[in-house]
């Protein structure tokens, strides 16, 4: 008998945390709350579903992201929106994130033209420039030579014939990104995720997140095997460390502000309608 009542309390708590999460993901995503008004749990909910439309806007299926990791998500978010309407200029990096977004509208365009004249989905080309550069075509090269909107260093430039004057332009760039990340998804393309392993081997080259692959991820931790990378980052180099762990949390980041700007108080369109 106390077995049995055990078991039912124990349905009764499973079903009714169940229904909190969903209640909670109803109420941030349909009540218009902004998300910098939300609880905790609102914005881990709201994260976690808009993180998976995003997914399956780019991939055309789901990803099965770890609670972990879309903390990782979550905190890319809160690094953009914490900038929106802070009024401190348009410093790329630490200025006000409103002037982020108003840049990619002019440019979205362009890229949306010629990321599905590749067949990879518009959704990546988009973001990718706001991770690389906050929509800036910058024109001096950074420590590694980098250059232009999508950051592309003059060596893989010039293999996907591109020249450095072709680098500062947008929809030439444009270009060779959609052909790299079309050739990421390709060399990836047994892994469920692919598309986000390909933008990871946009950050951190191809071979090198290959390696990372055969070193940390196995038949257990396969069903997301970016999230597997990043939540054992300790195990990984210095490089990884520092920049690339981050890649990915920020390009699902800027997308979900980028394609639900109004729930961040940004009055304007989503960056793939333009």
């Amino acid at each position: 008998m106390k077995i049995t009542k055990l078991l039912l309390f124990s349905l009764t708590l499973i079903i009714s945390l169940t229904t909190s999460v969903r209640l909670s993901r109803a109420e941030a995503t349909q009540s218009g709350i902004l998300y910098q008004d939300m609880t905790l749990t609102q914005r881990r909910a709201f994260v976690a579903e808009k993180a998976r439309e995003i997914a399956r806007k780019m991939s055309g299926t789901d990803y099965a992201f770890t609670p972990a990791f879309e903390m990782e998500i979550q905190k890319g978010v809160d690094f953009y929106a914490q900038r929106i309407g802070s009024n401190r200029g348009d410093s790329p990096g630490r200025g006000d994130a409103r002037f982020i977004f108003e840049r990619g509208q002019t440019v979205a365009p362009k890229i949306i033209k010629v990321f599905t004249m590749h067949n990879v989905a518009p959704l990546i080309g988009l973001y990718i420039p706001l991770v690389e550069s906050e929509y800036v075509n910058l024109q001096t090269p950074n420590q590694m030579g980098a250059l232009g909107m999508f950051q592309f260093v003059p060596q893989t430039g010039e293999h996907y014939g591109l020249s450095a004057a072709d680098l500062l332009d947008v929809e030439k760039s444009a270009d060779g990104a959609a052909r790299l990340i079309s050739d990421g998804i390709n060399q990836f393309g047994t892994d469920r995720m692919k598309e986000a392993l390909a933008l990871l081997a946009y950050n951190r080259g191809g071979s090198n997140v290959e390696r990372d692959l055969a070193a940390l991820v196995n038949d257990q931790n396969r069903s997301c095997s970016i999230c597997s990378l990043t939540e054992q980052r300790d195990k990984l180099d210095k490089s990884f460390r520092s920049e690339s762990v981050f890649y990915v949390p920020r390009f699902f980041a800027g997308a979900i502000i980028g394609e639900n700007p109004q729930a961040f108080g940004l009055q304007t369109r989503p960056l793939s309608s333009f």
